[in-house]
């Protein structure tokens, strides 16, 4: 079967950086790791109607979330006007490319066996255009941009769990062809985007500084405006419950919620002696499966 020609793996990244570093870091990340190919995937599916018994919804909302990158580059357009020439790199020449071929690589698995593309929604909220419109106040912009990489830092660890499952799911399903040549070779591309976001993040608080009153407002934005990835709606909320029931997420929540929330409790949360995870991501993992929970047994949401 063939496989993907080189990994995020093999990308060496560094503890800390600079901010030429982090630039450096983005240049050979993309250099290395080029979008994934198509034609390089196998598409064999020995049982198409048990994978998708098992794990339809799971491709269903992966794929959405990864072709969803086009509305997620415009809401980081309008959310940081003034980005720095790094992040604009990262996310404009390099995720967005590497997400929309992820994207394209599970939305053929799942026409595969028989799964209909859900609905993507690719419109910018009022929300996102106003907070954009405050970045130009005194400050604000740094603020923006460390929640960005927190965001960021959260949905790529979310991503890893969530391949690093479905991937060990479909190999014991003996599905060895789209979990060795789609999963597996989405699932090594996320760390790297991980790694950009909390070595910004450590830049941004580390070598540029934010002062007491930002990484204030920061951690009240944080708490206050958290949702899962690909939530956006109660709907989306519960179907993120079926993939965590699905992924085996819901047995081990607060294993979970500690690795999504690394980087957060590194640079938000330090202060916080014994907080083994911030309250607002655990409640939102609990709430989904919660919602889940209730949708299947009674009227749907």
């Amino acid at each position: 079967m063939p496989r993907a020609s080189v990994s995020a793996e093999q990308t060496a990244v560094p503890k800390r950086v600079s901010r030429d570093g982090l630039r450096r870091f983005v240049e050979t990340f993309a250099e290395e790791n080029p979008p994934l190919s198509l034609a390089a995937a196998d598409l064999t599916i020995n049982d198409p109607a048990r994978v998708r018994h098992r794990y339809g919804g799971v491709f269903n909302y992966l794929t959405r979330v990864e072709l969803e990158v086009e509305r997620n580059v415009f809401e980081l357009r309008a959310l940081m006007p003034d980005a720095t020439e790094t992040d604009r790199l990262f996310y404009e020449d390099v995720w967005s490319p590497q997400e929309l071929q992820h994207g394209i690589l599970l939305d053929a698995v799942q026409q595969g066996f028989g799964m209909t593309p859900a609905t993507m929604d690719l419109d910018v909220s009022a929300k996102i255009r106003l907070v954009g419109a405050l970045s130009h106040l005194p400050g604000m912009l740094a603020v923006i941009r460390l929640l960005y990489y927190l965001t960021g830092a959260a949905t790529e660890r979310s991503a890893v769990i969530a391949y690093s499952r479905l991937a060990e799911g479909l190999r014991t399903m003996g599905e060895l062809a789209i979990a060795e040549t789609v999963i597996s070779p989405i699932k090594r591309q996320e760390p790297g985007h991980f790694a950009f976001y909390r070595l910004s993040a450590q830049v941004l608080v580390g070598e540029e500084g934010l002062n007491a009153w930002q990484l204030h407002l920061a951690r009240i934005l944080r708490r206050r405006s958290f949702h899962l990835v690909g939530v956006n709606n109660r709907r989306q909320l519960a179907d993120f419950g079926d993939v965590a029931h699905d992924l085996d997420i819901d047995r081990d929540l607060l294993e979970v919620t500690q690795q999504v929330s690394l980087v957060e409790r590194e640079l938000l949360w330090a202060q916080h002696q014994g907080m083994k995870v911030p309250s607002y991501i655990l409640t939102a993992l609990e709430e989904a499966i919660a919602l889940s929970a209730a949708r299947t047994a009674g009227p749907k949401i």
